[in-house]
């Protein structure tokens, strides 16, 4: 990990998914750096203000702070028990599924 944020830029694409994970349904978003790889990550569960929401939303903007900081095991890291993982790690699936 480099420790040093790679920055974004102002305007960039941004590409919507839902997906289930766990029975809940999530809508996600994520948006690139300039050469492609996967920048920023936004997560929204069709429940407002549940718990499982919040932790997701708070798991993505952990996994944008990896991200933007050089740490590119996030999926590997948020598996739990050799299954998906939790929402974000069910994003990047989804997402890579859609490449």
């Amino acid at each position: 990990m480099t420790g040093l944020r790679t920055r974004l830029t102002d305007r960039r694409a941004h590409w919507l998914y839902r997906f289930e994970c766990d029975g809940q349904v999530y809508t996600g978003g994520i948006g690139r750096f300039g050469d492609g790889p996967i920048a920023e990550i936004f997560i929204n569960g069709s429940k407002v203000g549940t718990a499982a929401e919040t932790n997701a939303q708070d798991a993505a903007i952990v996994a944008c702070l990896a991200l933007q900081h050089g740490c590119l095991a996030i999926r590997h890291a948020l598996a739990r028990s050799g299954s998906a993982g939790g929402p974000v790690a069910t994003l990047l699936n989804v997402v890579e599924a859609c490449l």
